[in-house]
C-alpha cells in the first residue's frame, strides 16, 4: 500500500550494509577485551560471555582470549564446555594458566581423576597439532600472581580432600603456602579441617618462609593473623595487637577464633555470648554458624534453636550447615530419626564436615546403638586428625561396651591432643575406677574438677553431677568418708532430683554406721526411683541393723524390776476375807469418785 513503510527483516539486510566490506580500519580487539573484564567486574557474566566468545572468533583463537573465553564459561557454570574449550586446544599442555582453569573445571564438576589427570600433565608432552602458534599466557594480565605453583598445589589439596585422601591432601596444602605464604584457602583447610595436630600446626608456622615473601613489617602481621586461628585449646584471653592493628581487635574472624577457644575450654556462656555478637554484625558468618549452633545444643537453648536453624534453611538449603542445625534440633528434643535423616542429608552436601558425623553418631549413641555410632565417630577421627572429640567418643562407646584396654587408648590419644579438657580427664578416671586403680582415678578426678572450677563459669553445669559423685565414690573407696559426703551433697545441689545422689549419700552412711541417716537418704532414693534395687537391698539391711541395736522403749532401763510374789500363807488369808458384795463395791466406788470430783 502507497505511503506505508515497509518493514524489512533483519535477514534481509545485506552483510555490506551492516558492515563496510572495503573498510581498512582495524578492529580495537583490547577495547573488547576490556569491555569483558568490565563486565566480569560488575558480575554480568554472561554479557562478558558474549563478547569473549566474538574476541576469540575476530582474534583466530588467541590463547589469551581462548583462556578468558573459558573464565567466563566457568563462571556461567558451564564447568564441562569450558574444560573443552582449553583443552581442545591443548592449551593445558602448555600453559599453567590454562591447566589450572581447565582442573579446576573438572572439580567444580565433580570429575576428580580427570581434573588431577589435567594437572599432573607435563610440558614435554605438549606440542600437538594445534598449539603451535600458541603462545603462553600473559599471567600478570590474567591473574596479577606469577605464581600459579601455588594455586596448583592448593587445588590439587581441594581435590584430594573431596577423594578422602587427607595425607597427601595435607601434604598439598602445606606446599601451596610454602610457595604463597599469602594462600590463606590452604592454611584455612589444614587448620579449620581439623589436619593437623598441635605441635604439627607449631612446626608448621615456623617453617614457613615469612622472611623471604614478605618484608619484616608484613611478616609480622602475616604471622599474627594465623596465630589468632591456633591453639584452640590453650586458655581464652584477650589477644594483645600493636597499636597499628588495634583496630583488628574487634574483627569477627578474630572473635570466631576467641569464641572457639571458649568453646573447647568448656566455657559456653562466654563462647555463646562472643558468637552472638558476630551473628548480631554479620547473620551468617560461615565460620562462627558451626561454634554457635554447638553452644545452643551445650547450653539446651531448642527454641533458639529451632528459630536460627528454620533460617538457614530457607536461605541456604544447598548448604551442608543449614542441614547440620536442622539435624541438632531434632537431636536435642529427642527425636533420633528425624535427626538422622537430616545429618544424614548434611553429610551428602558435605562429605568432609566432620561436625555433621560427630552429631550423626551422638543420635545412634543415645539410643545405645554402640557398633552404628562407633562407625559414624571413626568417620569424623578421619576428617577431624586435629580434633580430640572423635576419639573421647569412640572411646566412650568402647567403655560401654566393657572393653576397657581399647578405651583407655583411645582416651589417651584425645588426652595428648587436649590436656586441659576435663571430659578426658573424667573418662580416664572412670577407666581407673573400673580397673580398681582408686588413687590414679582420684587423681584424674580432682584434676577436672580443677580444671571446671578454673573456668570463668561463675556456677558449674548440672553436667558435671557425674564428675562430683565419681569423686565421692572414689573417697568412699579409699574411706574418704567425710570428703566422699561433701562431693555427694555437691551433686545433690546441681541436680537435687537424682536418686543415685540419694543412694550414695545412704551408703556412706551406712558404712559409717549412721544408720538413721542411711535409712532417711534410701527412703527418699526409692522415692525418686520406686524399682531402685540397690536402693531396696541396702534399706532392707540397713532397718535390720537399726533393729538390733535401737532400744524398743526410751526411758525404760535395760533390766526390769523384781516384785515378790505372795507366800502361800497370804495366799490363805486372802482366800478367808469376806468378800464385799457388788453393790456395795459400786457404791464405795461412787462415794470415791464424787469425792474426787
Amino acid at each position: 500500500m502507497e505511503g506505508e513503510r515497509k518493514e524489512l527483516n533483519v535477514e534481509e539486510i545485506p552483510v555490506s550494509s551492516l558492515y563496510d566490506r572495503d573498510s581498512t580500519v582495524p578492529i580495537n580487539l583490547n577495547k573488547y577485551r576490556k569491555a569483558v573484564k568490565k563486565y566480569i567486574n560488575k558480575h554480568h557474566y554472561h554479557t562478558a560471555l558474549f563478547w569473549a566468545d566474538k574476541v576469540v572468533s575476530l582474534n583466530n583463537g588467541d590463547c589469551q582470549d581462548i583462556f578468558w573465553l573459558a573464565h567466563c564459561l566457568f563462571l556461567t557454570e558451564q564447568y564441562h564446555r569450558a574444560a573443552y574449550c582449553i583443552k581442545s586446544q591443548n592449551l593445558h599442555k602448555v600453559d599453567l594458566g590454562c591447566r589450572y582453569l581447565a582442573a579446576k573445571c573438572h572439580f567444580a564438576g565433580k570429575e576428580y581423576q580427570e581434573a588431577l589427570a589435567t594437572l599432573d600433565v607435563t610440558e614435554a608432552n605438549s606440542i600437538g597439532p594445534n598449539t603451535r602458534n600458541q603462545e603462553p599466557l600473559d599471567k600478570s594480565v590474567v591473574m596479577g600472581d606469577k605464581n600459579w605453583e601455588s594455586s596448583i598445589q592448593l587445588l590439587k589439596g581441594q581435590i584430594h580432600e573431596a577423594m578422602d585422601n587427607r595425607g597427601l591432601a595435607a601434604m598439598c596444602f602445606r606446599e601451596a603456602l610454602h610457595l604463597d605464604v599469602y594462600c590463606y584457602e590452604a592454611f584455612h583447610s589444614l587448620i579449620h579441617h581439623q589436619m593437623l595436630l598441635k605441635e604439627e600446626e607449631k612446626a608448621l608456622m615456623e617453617s614457613l618462609p615469612f622472611g623471604k615473601q614478605c618484608c619484616e613489617e608484613e611478616s609480622k602481621i602475616v604471622r599474627l593473623l594465623y596465630e589468632t586461628q591456633l591453639k584452640k585449646y590453650d586458655k581464652p584471653s584477650e589477644m594483645i595487637f600493636p597499636p597499628q592493628l588495634e583496630s583488628l581487635e574487634n574483627n569477627l574472624d578474630i572473635k570466631t577464633a576467641q569464641a572457639e577457644r571458649c568453646y573447647y575450654n568448656c566455657d559456653y556462656q562466654q563462647c555463646f555470648k562472643i558468637t552472638s555478637l558476630v551473628l548480631n554484625k554479620d547473620s551468617f558468618h560461615s565460620g562462627c554458624l558451626p561454634i554457635h549452633i554447638s553452644c545452643l545444643m551445650e547450653l539446651q537453648k531448642s527454641n533458639d534453636l529451632f528459630y536460627f536453624a528454620h533460617k538457614l534453611v530457607d536461605l541456604y538449603p544447598e548448604k551442608a550447615i543449614a542441614w547440620f542445625a536442622v539435624g541438632c534440633y531434632y537431636l536435642l528434643i529427642n527425636k533420633t530419626d528425624a535427626a538422622r535423616r537430616y545429618l544424614s542429608k548434611a553429610t551428602t552436601l558435605d562429605r568432609v564436615f566432620g561436625p555433621a558425623w560427630l552429631v550423626y553418631g551422638h543420635s545412634f549413641a543415645v539410643e545405645n546403638e554402640h557398633d552404628q555410632a562407633m562407625a559414624a565417630y571413626f568417620k569424623a577421627s578421619q576428617l577431624m586428625k586435629g580434633c580430640h572429640l572423635p576419639l573421647l567418643y569412640i572411646g566412650l562407646e568402647y567403655g560401654l561396651t566393657h572393653n576397657i584396654r581399647l578405651a583407655e587408648r583411645f582416651f589417651n590419644q584425645a588426652l595428648e591432643i587436649a590436656p586441659e579438657d576435663p571430659f578426658v580427664l573424667h573418662e580416664l578416671g572412670v577407666v581407673a575406677f573400673q580397673s580398681q586403680d582408686y588413687a590414679t582415678a582420684e587423681k584424674y578426678f580432682r584434676d577436672g574438677l580443677d580444671k571446671v572450677e578454673n573456668s570463668s563459669q561463675t556456677v558449674l553445669p548440672e553436667k558435671w553431677e557425674a564428675l562430683l559423685n565419681n569423686l565421692g565414690h572414689v573417697c568412699r573407696k579409699l574411706r574418704k568418708y567425710e570428703e566422699a559426703l561433701e562431693f555427694h551433697q555437691q551433686a545433690l545441689v546441681l541436680s537435687p532430683q537424682n536418686p543415685a545422689s540419694f543412694a550414695a549419700i545412704g551408703y556412706v552412711h551406712s558404712l559409717t554406721c549412721h544408720w538413721t541417716q542411711a535409712v532417711e537418704y534410701f527412703h527418699k532414693a526409692l522415692g525418686l526411683q520406686r524399682d531402685d534395687t540397690f536402693s531396696t537391698t541396702m534399706l532392707k539391711n540397713v532397718i535390720e541393723h537399726l533393729m538390733n541395736e535401737m532400744v524398743p522403749c526410751e526411758g525404760i532401763p535395760d533390766e526390769l524390776p523384781i516384785y515378790e510374789f505372795p507366800s502361800e500363807q497370804n495366799l490363805a488369808l486372802l482366800d478367808s476375807s469376806p468378800i464385799i458384795p457388788t453393790e456395795q463395791s459400786d457404791s464405795g466406788f461412787e462415794i470415791e469418785m464424787e469425792a474426787t470430783d
